[in-house]
């Protein structure tokens, strides 16, 4: 980096208040954070991005407010029930301390309809009652009847074709099973087009718009999650790609790739760190392996702005249903162990490793 991209944290602007970062409620004003936007500029002497800058893209996964509050229906509250607020809350921080060297942000928006493959309206089990949420389907369970696609979803599915829709469910089970990264779990209705939980929260959506409106860059949206038939865990590729019979299901998001693996660094931020972060890096690291392995060194993964799912036990104080902390922190470790580094958000640019004036 040039020495004028370790200038030091920039001020709070007035207008940031940190208790918004706990309000499921709270919107921001676009057109009064333009006009706050234009005086920063002009005031701190931040200019707009331009070509020769080195490209600092931070990528925000999932910071919708179904995942970010209690109020939500998935609220990742990691093992201390606090997470995604305090996340964002440090995140918010973070992209205005680091205003002037962040140069564009990507928010991706995790986007569902009511009957998909990973909530319980698409399934029955063998007396053909729908099934509740929070559980894994196994490819054993769906082989021996014990549960199966609701046949009416088949209909705008597949055309009717039942046959082919058992067999698509089975070899998708299958596939998940055979790479070892997770089972196929039911989880609550969230993040559904149109919904309030869709949204961002409150306090990202403000500082993204802060930051488009100082740096007079666009800031882009990635949608993901739509598919019927596949989950989309990472921002970069659906899980399964083929249908059983060979024929094309999803695909990457190439020019996502290509965005991200062209920026001089990138910085991961988001929810949650043991599913969508999670998967979203393995994606990345697996391309980064195919290209240059040495492009590991330009990823940084905020681990203070990300949480794990931790689903609480309602009948006993303390424990956990699903606890997916550990596959978080060991996944966090292999990254490191692959050349990313994992960094928190109120070390400075300056003291990251490899970040040092000359490094990019």
């Amino acid at each position: 980096m040039t020495e004028s991209a370790h200038s030091g944290d920039l001020p709070l602007p007035p207008f940031y208040e940190p208790q918004h970062a706990q309000s499921f409620s709270y919107r921001p004003d676009a057109q009064a954070l333009f006009q706050h936007a234009v005086a920063w500029r002009d005031d701190l002497d931040i200019s707009a991005v331009a070509s020769p800058d080195p490209r600092v893209h931070l990528l925000v996964i999932d910071a919708q407010k179904d995942f970010c509050f209690p109020e939500g229906s998935l609220y990742v509250g990691g093992r201390s029930g606090r997470g995604a607020t305090q996340d964002n809350e440090r995140l918010a921080r973070f992209i205005y301390r680091n205003l002037r060297d962040i140069t564009e942000i990507t928010c991706t928006m995790d986007t569902h309809f009511p009957f998909q493959v990973f909530f319980s309206s698409f399934w029955l089990d063998r007396e053909g009652q729908p099934l509740r949420p929070h559980r894994e389907i196994t490819t054993d369970e769906i082989r021996e009847g014990e549960v199966r696609p609701d046949p009416a979803v088949s209909r705008w599915i597949c055309g009717g074709d039942y046959p082919w829709l058992q067999k698509q469910v089975e070899l998708y089970t299958a596939e998940l099973e055979s790479r070892g990264k997770h089972k196929l779990y039911l989880w609550p209705y969230h993040c559904l087009l149109g919904s309030e939980g869709h949204a961002l929260a409150g306090v990202i959506q403000e500082a993204r718009l802060f930051h488009a409106f100082v740096r007079e860059v666009p800031n882009g949206i990635e949608i993901k999650g739509g598919h019927t038939l596949t989950e989309h865990y990472s921002a970069l590729s659906p899980e399964v790609l083929v249908s059983w019979d060979g024929a094309h299901l999803a695909e990457r998001n190439g020019a996502l790739f290509d965005s991200l693996l062209s920026s001089d660094a990138v910085i991961v931020a988001g929810q949650a760190a043991s599913h969508c972060v999670r998967s979203t890096l393995e994606d990345l690291l697996d391309e980064i392996t195919r290209r240059d392995p040495s492009l590991a060194r330009r990823i940084y993964v905020l681990r203070d702005c990300m949480s794990a799912v931790a689903v609480p036990d309602p009948e006993r104080a303390g424990c956990f249903l699903f606890d997916f902390t550990a596959k978080a922190e060991e996944a966090l470790g292999r990254f490191g162990a692959a050349g990313m580094h994992v960094v928190d958000s109120t070390i400075p640019f300056a003291e990251w490793p490899e970040m040092a004036p000359s490094s990019v």
